[in-house]
């Protein structure tokens, strides 16, 4: 392969000129040795090296993208979104799967430091352990000390520009819609009890119960990934355990759809499930899912925008609204 010594004897110039004009220096070039170098540059068919273009430019090309797992449809839909508005804007895009390990995303905030990218956008939930987010917290603000800026999606410890959907608020039109239908007797089959998502929506839950003035004990408040087959897992717990439950409530689509799974194999029992996000699978399981509608793919638009937009002088915070959307698995409970 042709190096970059090459190219400069090819086109009868210094290394460092040949240097400025491939990796974009803002030092001004003589049009005629510009000519010189990237006709060498096709001839000898040089490949430049993108970290010395990057170091090279006052312009930083990479953005940075931490997510859970990006085969999770939450995070698909989400990462469409954040991508979308990269690719418009000429970006690439390095995308980190944390798989909710707090020291894994230390190391990616740290790589994507020392590759100097322009932005980190962190899309997975925040942490409730104090020390975990304060951790976190540090590493995004010595980011920020060099010029790097942040996103954040969903509710963290760090202060900056951030999109806030609203969890609480879904979970409180999750638990309305399942006590209008006079289910008083409900099971929760949740997420991580160390994530704020889970929290938030929980408490949401809560807040409905106790408008209706139903009772939502703890031991029917179950925790496990935030899967199908957590889900599944879970479902087939409550159908075993809670004989009385007519109404199960998940805290994402795919535990919902893990619960339906579950439903499916006991004929004996009726119970109505709503989830939570509304991902396109909703609309194709059967029974169809009812959900609480976040728009996925417009946090990530939204959450891209604010990492590459001018830096304002204080956090910008835009809030999302949550929306039930009504389907077939969710229905009025029948009295016994």
């Amino acid at each position: 392969m042709a190096t970059l010594a090459d190219v400069a004897r090819h086109a009868g110039v210094s290394t460092a000129t040949a240097s400025r004009i491939i990796n974009g220096s803002s030092k001004p070039v003589a049009d005629a040795l510009r000519t010189r170098v990237l006709a060498a540059v096709a001839e000898l068919k040089y490949v430049p090296n993108a970290h010395a273009q990057m170091l090279a430019r006052s312009h930083r090309s990479a953005v940075g993208v931490i997510v859970h797992d990006v085969s999770d449809p939450y995070f698909a839909e989400i990462t469409r979104g954040l991508q979308r508005v990269a690719t418009a804007d000429g970006r690439l895009v390095i995308i980190c799967n944390s798989f909710r390990e707090p020291d894994r995303e230390l190391e990616y905030i740290d790589l994507l430091h020392a590759h100097q990218v322009a932005a980190i956008v962190i899309a997975g939930s925040g942490y409730l352990d104090p020390a975990t987010a304060a951790r976190l917290d540090d590493r995004l603000r010595a980011f920020e000390a060099t010029g790097g800026r942040i996103a954040v999606i969903g509710r963290h410890e760090h202060t900056g520009d951030a999109v806030l959907p609203d969890n609480e608020q879904g979970g409180f039109l999750a638990g309305e819609h399942l006590f209008t239908l006079g289910h008083t007797e409900i099971a929760v089959i949740a997420g991580p009890s160390y994530l704020t998502t889970t929290a938030d929506r929980l408490k949401g839950l809560q807040r409905a119960a106790k408008k209706y003035g139903i009772k939502l004990p703890k031991k029917r408040v179950y925790h496990a990934d935030f899967t199908r087959d957590g889900g599944e897992d879970l479902a087939t717990r409550v159908l075993a355990e809670e004989p009385e439950v007519t109404a199960i409530a998940a805290l994402n689509d795919s535990m919902a759809v893990g619960a339906l799974a579950a439903l499916r194999t006991s004929a004996d029992r009726r119970v109505a499930v709503i989830g939570f996000d509304d991902m396109p699978i909703a609309r194709d399981v059967t029974p169809s899912l009812t959900s609480v509608r976040l728009p996925l793919t417009e946090l990530g638009e939204r959450a891209m925008t604010l990492a590459l937009g001018a830096a304002g002088e204080s956090p910008r915070v835009e809030h999302v609204e949550a929306e039930l959307v009504v389907r077939e698995s969710t229905w009025p409970h029948e009295a016994r």
